[in-house]
């Protein structure tokens, strides 16, 4: 009987397995027979009228004659979009890319007479992402004056980089992109003043406004930016103090104001950014204030730059938890004193050291030759002084890179396998001369034996040669 039962319960299994499949195949079956989705011809017309904007040139029509989300150029994204219940009821651009990148990366290429009309982007309510790359380099294209209402609900991402045909002022390319995360507006001819709304806009996790013409203060309330992880401002015209709020953004990685005009001091508040990797304040009016001793508590660092500023003062010793830095840009600072040997011994991995065209002094720390990931010293036009003394292997393997020249009263020895450009050789020692002199046919001298036996006198060496080469004459 238990047999029986083992068969009566397969045999049901089966028949279980042949229905589904039958309702599976019935499903399919209507699937198949249901038209695809396809773009709303409102959404599709805005779209060919962008591509039109950006190349008149290209036939965009009859290229793609088709529905542009099933057969769609490089750099336009479509997705679907699900109703609560999971059924997929519409179809949307959501990303928009222009300008060629790369072969990996073929977009739309654009034209020299490029336009950018913001009212054509108002049909995509779905749109993430807008990218310009090189679109606007020719004639001047207005940037727009404000950003029309209903644009930019879903933004996440806004790029325009190397633009320069792009004029206007920055206010006007900030909405109100509650869900932006990255606002990049890099290379192009944006200019005025940070606008104060850029604080209301908290999803951001980088801004950066490099290479433009904006000016006047950073507004404090970008401290409302919690989740800020990138701010670079450099290659502006900012000015005034470097507000003291930064520190708040506590989740920063880079922050980049470089090549500006702030002033007074570099703000202790910086010294709060303890997950910091990358950090350049260099080429602003940043001055006596040396090196920042905080910079020691930040152990995350990677690069620091604080070039051109007139910070003065003598290098700390700050280096024990920094040996996470791969580079050092202290070029042109007024600093002075000696170089501390504690940079070569905990640096272990650094890869570039700027400390050119300082008041430094004193001798070139021998441990600088034991870093085994350098690819660059600069120490020229410094007031050093000393023997170099690196090994062989690490001056071959540096070569040019390793620039001392600036520095009269650094020398190297004959034979030392530096590329040095404006060094000296250093002064031959007692028995470096007698080797040379007995090479020059001195030894053949009735006088070599007691030469030799008292070459470490250097009153009887000047005697020596006084007397030989009256002698001679």
């Amino acid at each position: 009987m238990a047999i029986t039962r083992i068969s009566h319960s397969s045999s049901d299994i089966i028949l279980i397995l042949a229905f589904m499949s039958i309702i599976v195949f019935t499903q399919q079956q209507q699937q198949d027979s249901t038209p695809p989705l396809a773009l709303d011809p409102s959404e599709q017309e805005a779209l060919y009228r962008v591509l039109e904007s950006v190349n008149s040139a290209i036939p965009w029509r009859t290229i793609f004659p088709d529905d542009l989300c099933s057969s769609a150029p490089d750099g336009v994204v479509c997705d679907f979009f699900s109703s609560e219940n999971g059924v997929v009821t519409s179809v949307h651009v959501t990303e928009l890319s222009f300008g060629y990148v790369s072969d990996y990366s073929p977009n739309p290429p654009c034209s020299s007479n490029s336009t950018l009309d913001p009212l054509l982007f108002t049909a995509f309510k779905h749109l993430r992402k807008l990218f310009f790359y090189k679109c606007f380099t020719g004639s001047r294209v207005p940037a727009p004056g404000t950003m029309p209402e209903g644009f930019g609900f879903s933004l996440e991402e806004m790029v325009f980089m190397e633009n320069p045909g792009l004029v206007g002022e920055l206010g006007g390319m900030i909405g109100n992109f509650t869900k932006l995360r990255r606002l990049v507006l890099t290379g192009n001819g944006l200019y005025g003043s940070i606008p104060s709304q850029i604080g209301d806009l908290v999803s951001l996790q980088e801004i950066t406004l490099s290479r433009n013409s904006l000016s006047g203060r950073v507004p404090g309330n970008l401290t409302r930016l919690k989740n800020l992880k990138v701010l670079d401002l450099s290659h502006n015209f900012f000015d005034g103090n470097a507000p003291a709020s930064i520190g708040d953004l506590v989740e920063l990685l880079k922050l980049d104001l470089s090549f500006n005009g702030f002033s007074s001091e570099i703000p202790s508040g910086v010294g709060n950014l303890k997950r910091i990797e990358f950090l350049d304040l260099s080429y602003n009016r940043f001055s006596n204030s040396g090196v920042p001793l905080f910079l020691g508590d930040m152990p995350r660092l990677k690069e620091i730059h604080l070039s051109g500023n007139r910070l003065g003062g003598r290098i700390p010793e700050i280096w024990r938890n920094l040996g996470a830095v791969l580079g050092i840009g202290f070029s042109g600072m007024r600093l002075e004193g000696k170089i501390p040997a504690s940079m070569a011994a905990n640096l272990r991995n650094l890869s570039y050291l700027l400390l050119d065209n300082n008041r430094l002094e004193g001798q070139v720390p021998q441990e600088f030759g034991l870093l085994e990931f350098a690819g660059e010293i600069n120490l020229e036009n410094n007031n050093l002084s000393g023997t170099v003394l690196f090994p062989d292997g690490f001056t071959g393997r540096i070569g040019k890179k390793l620039r001392l020249g600036g520095n009269p009263d650094l020398c190297v020895d004959r034979g030392t396998k530096i590329d040095s450009q404006d060094l000296k050789f250093c002064p031959r020692r007692d028995n470096e001369l007698v080797s040379a002199l007995s090479r020059d046919g001195l030894s053949s001298s009735p006088i070599s034996a007691a030469f030799r036996s008292a070459y470490s006198s250097r009153m009887l060496v000047a005697m020596v040669l006084y007397v030989f080469f009256v002698g001679r004459d």
